[in-house]
């Protein structure tokens, strides 16, 4: 890969032929400018890693193309060259950011020294910010759509933490796509051509959940007519992703520990350790401080898999995220249905952003298969997305005991709006409210499904 180019800005042109002959030889590509309105012009037109550039210059000084180069956005890095009567002018340009300053005469070595350090510096600059306009660009990432603030830093967590063999602990809501996270960071790794293996812990009992995870030699107990490989094997040379591993006994946490920082374990029966390379990603839809307070969740076990801790954001705080992953979903199961429906009908849209998605993304990806399977129009109504609590009897609305009346007034409106296929007009007669009144509290609910945690 080739450096940046580096632009040496001096109105002494031997001193700037000069550097220019010396920084060839380093091998750098190298411009010359012999004043400062000259060194804009080039400087502006991009490609420049460097400034080299003189404090005291006809028509714009080093001070003036630097304070111009910020305010255009330019991220060149600049060095200042002054005389000594002018440091305490450089030293201020390195408190706004200049990267150093040297005086004259020149130390030829320290040049030498610290411009790979500057072009280095700049490098990392263009590359992060690269990154940055590439995931805010992004719907999709890996298998994870979203393009919301919260997902983009997600995106760039995962990017950051991939190459690393840290182990991560994913926490978030059921159905938020904590696999998909773990997924994404296999993918981005190192071990993305080693195996993935997922287990949910939650989904065994104590005796069921240590053979899956260690595995067994033959004749370990009863039935155990073969040896068995479990995930730590399995995941050798990968990645281990173990969801609700707040569902673990302590005992199987001790052993898990253990195995997490020995890398290395015993099959049940077994008296040999197996040495194994792996990457350990855990999830837990628990609140950890809380599982940590009641003892589910072993202290010393948490600080080893939350090296990396992620904060996987319920839809609810996704905003702008449902209408694109509900139109995913749609394409999707269209597709797979052979169904030809075109979008979504008159009030649809408004019903899925304002509906709070208790079961996240799992709930609304459900939904819209459901409602691809039973629609017998184009377009999907309202009514074919009700929740299955609802769907029931679509003339009732079922409140539980308990319920406030905010909650209920929700439920009734929601329900009103669903049954009506999301005409404004029935909807607000029915309840005997103006339209405007409707819209009003629809949008409601649908600033508090966002700003809710």
């Amino acid at each position: 890969m080739a450096l940046p180019k580096v632009l040496i800005a001096d109105d002494e042109r031997h001193i700037a032929e000069g550097l220019q002959m010396l920084l060839a030889e380093e091998g750098y590509d190298v411009d010359t400018a012999t004043d400062g309105r000259k060194a804009w012009d080039k400087v502006s037109k991009g490609g420049f890693g460097l400034v080299l550039a003189d404090l005291k210059m006809p028509k714009m000084d080093g001070l003036e193309l630097f304070a111009q180069m910020r305010e255009s956005g330019i991220d060149s890095e600049i060095i200042i060259i002054t005389g000594k009567g002018t440091v305490a002018s450089a030293v201020e340009a390195m408190r706004h950011g200049a990267y150093d300053y040297l005086t004259k005469p020149l130390d030829v070595e320290r040049l030498k020294a610290l411009i790979p350090k500057a072009l280095d510096k700049y490098q990392v600059k263009t590359a992060n910010r690269e990154l940055q306009q590439r995931l805010e660009s992004l719907t999709k990432y890996g298998d994870m759509f979203g393009q919301s603030d919260v997902m983009v830093r997600i995106y760039n967590i995962i990017e950051a933490v991939a190459p690393s063999s840290a182990s991560v602990l994913i926490v978030g809501e059921s159905g938020t796509g904590k696999e998909l996270v773990a997924r994404a960071l296999h993918n981005k790794s190192s071990r993305a051509r080693g195996p993935f293996v997922a287990l949910n812990c939650g989904a065994f009992p104590r005796e069921i959940l240590e053979n899956e995870l260690f595995g067994h030699e033959k004749g370990a107990f009863t039935g155990a007519i073969n040896e068995k490989p479990g995930a730590f094997e399995q995941a050798d040379g990968g990645t281990l992703f173990l969801d609700e591993v707040a569902e673990m006994e302590p005992d199987i946490q001790v052993k898990f520990l253990r195995a997490l920082e020995q890398h290395a374990f015993r099959r049940l029966g077994g008296k040999k350790e197996v040495q194994v390379d792996i990457r350990v990603v855990a999830a837990t839809n628990k609140n950890v401080e809380e599982a940590l307070r009641d003892g589910k969740l072993r202290d010393d076990l948490y600080h080893r898999l939350a090296v990396i801790p992620i904060y996987l954001p319920p839809l609810r705080d996704r905003e702008g995220d449902v209408r694109l992953l509900a139109e995913e979903f749609l394409r999707r199961f269209s597709k797979d249905q052979s169904k030809d429906i075109t979008g979504f009908g008159e009030g649809a849209i408004e019903y899925i952003e304002t509906y709070r998605w208790p079961g996240n993304v799992r709930e609304l990806k459900n939904s819209i298969e459901r409602a691809v399977i039973l629609a017998k129009e184009e377009t999907i109504k309202v009514s074919d997305l009700l929740p299955r609590h609802m769907a029931f009897d679509e003339t009732e609305v079922h409140i539980p005991i308990g319920s406030s009346l905010e909650e209920t007034e929700r439920q009734l409106m929601l329900k009103t709006f669903a049954f009506t296929s999301g005409d404004h007009r029935k909807t607000a007669r029915i309840l005997g409210v103006t339209q405007k009144l409707l819209k009003e509290k629809l949008q409601k609910f649908m600033t508090e499904t966002v700003a809710a945690g």
